[in-house]
Parts: structure tokens; C-alpha cells; sequence
């Protein structure tokens, strides 16, 4: 297992205690087993929630606060504690890291993005262990991951991983709320997300947090459409990281698959988040997925949002089901002109527009 790449997520909930405070043994516990996998020749990357957690036990407060600039002000006084806590106990574990700090503003754009897959690879070369999170600081809405599972396994796929472990609050994935069903089963392989896993996903995280199961299987669907696997488990198991890196059954283990998606289009599906959504009918959905066509204006039926030329839209069938992510090749305006129009109907309304697809298979990937 020499040479291997292991991407660790910390969720808020299962780094700190019952008050919400960062528990500094448990990190102890998760540097020794880093340490242990250095050991074996593996490198490790951590991604670490925690930065609001630990802003508020700096400032005595209880509750999280709601105003974005309150959370931004919590989480620039928290990183500081946060990232100083790491060095502190990983260096006591002969651990060297490196804080790196992102947002979707520096992932969604193609350059930035390269630029940032290059330090992190270096990191790893240099045998230094990159503690990433989300900044928190400068974030708003529209540049946000959201949750630090979707940022996990973007990460993965940025330093082409060859495991991601999520060490959450829970045992894994169970095919009912454990919570609400005492005969709750859990789901110790996946090999599809099939309609009845996705079901089977509860909502929001802990009070802390901002995941929850539901955004542990958006993670999922990333990597596994990347190739890499990934394990959700009991992250106070002891030595779980060590266990699922052996590849023991820890929690919920989530098939690789075949990763036939290219790493450009991994980036254009995953990357960026949507800035507007394309609902097409039947036929155009099963052209995409059944045929690997690309979308016409003709199987359009509604432009939701605000978008331009080369701006990444979701692709939605009827029912709300989101079928593909794709950079889009004209305008929601000029879209909305022409969608429903057959190719030869589409030049005697808007002829400068004549020929345009809605998106190219080259850049569309199905989901």
C-alpha cells in the first residue's frame, strides 16, 4: 500500500465534545493514526471542519450564529485556534502540515484550479500532511461548498486519491433512520446509488455542523464517478482510519467503480456550482443518457435561473431529477427564445443562433 493517497474528512460533530468544544485528545488519536499510515508510505491528507466550532469556544459563545458576517468574523478567529491546534498536536506525533484554505471561487476557475491540484501535489511530494477547509472567512453563498463532504471529495479527485474516508457521528449508511428505527440495517457496501440508497439518506447534521448523510452520498456520487472509493464510519472507532485503510468493513463502504470520467469533465461537473438549471423532456434525457447526444434546444422545455454562454447549468428531466451538468452554450435569454424549436425551425426566429446545441457532449456529464 506504499505511495497510496488517503483523504481524511473531520466532521465539527465528531472533532468536538458534547459542548462543542474541539476535543484535543481525540485529534491526538487521529494524528497517531496519520502518523501510522505515513509509516506504511501513505500520504495523507486531512479535511477539517471546525473552524466556527473553535471561533466559538475562543469567544465563550454557545450558539451558532446566523448573520454571514458574524460566521465570517467566528470563523477567521477560529481557523487561527483551529490550524494551531493541528501543529501543535501533529507535530507532537512527528506529523508536518500545511493549511490550505478554499472556496468554489478558486476550484471554478480552470487555471486556479490546476494551479491549486499542483500545490497540493507538491505538499504530498514534500511528505507534508495539507489540513484543508473551506474559507469560511471570505465565502459567501454563491462561492460556497456548502459542506466540507462535497469539499472531500474534491479534493480526492484533485490529488487523484486512492481512498476517502469520512469520519462522521454515525456508523455509515443504514437503509432507515437508526434514529427512528430500531431495526434500522446498515449498508456495508454500495456499489450504486440507487434510488433506495438515496432514500435511505437522512438530512441536516448536528448543531454544529452543516452535512448530514444526504451530503455524504453527493460525495459519493464525485467519487465514483472519479473511480475512488470511499468509506463513511463511526469516526471514534478506535483506530477506524487504520481499519478502513486495510479495507477491514468499517461503515459504509462505497464503490469505486470504473472512473471512466475524464478529470476535465470531473472538473466541469463538480467544481462549479450551477449558475441556472435546463428542464428537458423524455426524449432529450434519454438522447443524453441512452445515446450520448448532445442537448438540442428542441428538447428543452423550461430555463430556470440566470446564466451565460459557458457558464455550467444543471440538466433536469420533468420530475426534478437531475440528469447532467454541462457548460452551456448559449445564454438563459437566448435559450429562452429558442427552446422547443427544431434545428431547421431555429433560423427563421433567431438566425444568429442557427446550429448553437444547448450543450456539447464533450462538455456535459451524465449523473
Amino acid at each position: 500500500m506504499s505511495g497510496k493517497r488517503v483523504v481524511v474528512k473531520v466532521g465539527t460533530s465528531t472533532m468536538t465534545d458534547a459542548a462543542g468544544r474541539v476535543d484535543r485528545a481525540w485529534i491526538a488519536d487521529l494524528a497517531h493514526q496519520v502518523a501510522a499510515l505515513r509509516s506504511k508510505g501513505a500520504h495523507v491528507v486531512v479535511v477539517s471542519s471546525g473552524a466556527i466550532a473553535a471561533g466559538m469556544e475562543t469567544l465563550g459563545e454557545s450558539d451558532r450564529p446566523e448573520a454571514l458576517t458574524e460566521l465570517q468574523a467566528t470563523a477567521a478567529i477560529g481557523q487561527v485556534r483551529l490550524i494551531g491546534t493541528y501543529d501543535r498536536i501533529m507535530s507532537d506525533a512527528g506529523v508536518p502540515i500545511a493549511q490550505v484554505l478554499l472556496t468554489r471561487h478558486d476550484t471554478g476557475h480552470r487555471q486556479t484550479y490546476l494551479y491549486a491540484c499542483e500545490t497540493l501535489d507538491r505538499l504530498l511530494q514534500m511528505d507534508v500532511v495539507p489540513v484543508v477547509n473551506e474559507n469560511d472567512t471570505t465565502a459567501v453563498e454563491e462561492i460556497r461548498f456548502g459542506d466540507n463532504d462535497t469539499l472531500a471529495a474534491l479534493v480526492g479527485v484533485m490529488v487523484r486519491a486512492d481512498l476517502v474516508v469520512l469520519l462522521t457521528d454515525i456508523a455509515g449508511l443504514y437503509d432507515h433512520d437508526p434514529a427512528s428505527d430500531d431495526e434500522a440495517t446498515l449498508l456495508e457496501r454500495v456499489d450504486e446509488l440507487t434510488d433506495e440508497v438515496v432514500a435511505a439518506a437522512g438530512g441536516a447534521g448536528s448543531a454544529h455542523g452543516t452535512g448530514g448523510m444526504a451530503t455524504k452520498l453527493d460525495a459519493a456520487r464525485i467519487l465514483m464517478k472519479a473511480g475512488i472509493p470511499m468509506v463513511v464510519c463511526d469516526g471514534r472507532r478506535p483506530d477506524v482510519l487504520l481499519d478502513a485503510f486495510k479495507g477491514e468493513p468499517v461503515g459504509t463502504y462505497f464503490a469505486g467503480g470504473e472512473g471512466d470520467v475524464e478529470a476535465r469533465k470531473l472538473w466541469i461537473a463538480f467544481a462549479r456550482r450551477p449558475k441556472g438549471s435546463v428542464v428537458v423532456d423524455a426524449g432529450a434525457r434519454d438522447a443524453l443518457c441512452l445515446r450520448g447526444k448532445s442537448l438540442l434546444p428542441a428538447g428543452v422545455v423550461r430555463v430556470e435561473g440566470r446564466f451565460r454562454d459557458g457558464d455550467p447549468v444543471a440538466v433536469v428531466d420533468e420530475s426534478g431529477a437531475q440528469v447532467a451538468r454541462g457548460l452551456t452554450d448559449l445564454s438563459s435569454e437566448d435559450l429562452d427564445r429558442v427552446k422547443g424549436l427544431k434545428s431547421s425551425d431555429i433560423a427563421s426566429v433567431a438566425p444568429e443562433l442557427a446550429g448553437r446545441e444547448v450543450v456539447h457532449r464533450d462538455r456535459l456529464v451524465i449523473l
